[in-house]
């Protein structure tokens, strides 16, 4: 959702709890005001039984319309963080604008020219997310590792080096030997082989 698609939805909301609130405020206000007279009429008092006080209810109404837009602004800049990195993994280049073709060019060339034949590993690692990565270059640096050791040296919970590594295995990119009560994994065959080049 856009930024300025949320101020429109949080204005409306807040419009709406300030509509209502009035509403219910007015209504409380008449009912007071009939059982004054009705009390008025009959010589006693009538304001222990009239209802709420519609003080209270302006004062509800205030209280949740300035919660919901002040817990909307705090959180609207992370919004707008959010959104702005959308946009800029959205934009598309127009191949017929020059300048756009050509940088595109010049930051293909400026990323060390790796050939995904000549250096499969880097290429690999490039794809990874960054959890991935974490857990897949100490195993093609260090082949045979524990998950004990991998947990240390990612800096990951034991779940979450678990997780990662049975993800990895499912798509072929290491193997795991059981040893003792824990794994030594290893880089897949097609991973060390290309590694070896």
């Amino acid at each position: 959702m856009n930024q300025r698609r949320a101020d429109i939805v949080v204005g409306l909301l807040v419009a709406a709890v300030l509509i209502v609130g009035g509403a219910l405020s007015w209504q409380a206000y008449q009912r007071q005001q009939a059982f004054d007279q009705m009390g008025s009429m009959m010589g006693t008092s009538m304001g222990a039984v009239h209802g709420t006080n519609p003080l209270w209810y302006v004062l509800g109404t205030l209280l949740v319309s300035a919660v919901l837009g002040g817990g909307y602004l705090v959180i609207r800049d992370d919004l707008t963080s959010s959104d702005a990195n959308d946009r800029l993994q959205e934009e598309v280049v127009d191949p017929t604008d020059s300048e756009s073709v050509e940088s595109i060019a010049e930051a293909a060339q400026s990323e060390e020219n790796i050939n995904p034949e000549s250096q499969p590993k880097a290429r690999v690692l490039d794809l990874l997310p960054d959890d991935e990565r974490r857990i897949l270059e100490p195993i093609l640096s260090s082949p045979g590792i524990t998950q004990i050791e991998l947990r240390d040296r990612s800096d990951f919970s034991k779940s979450k080096v678990s997780q990662t590594v049975s993800a990895l295995e499912k798509r072929g990119l290491l193997y795991r030997e059981r040893q003792g009560r824990t794994y030594r994994i290893y880089p897949s065959d097609d991973l060390q082989q290309n590694q070896a080049h």
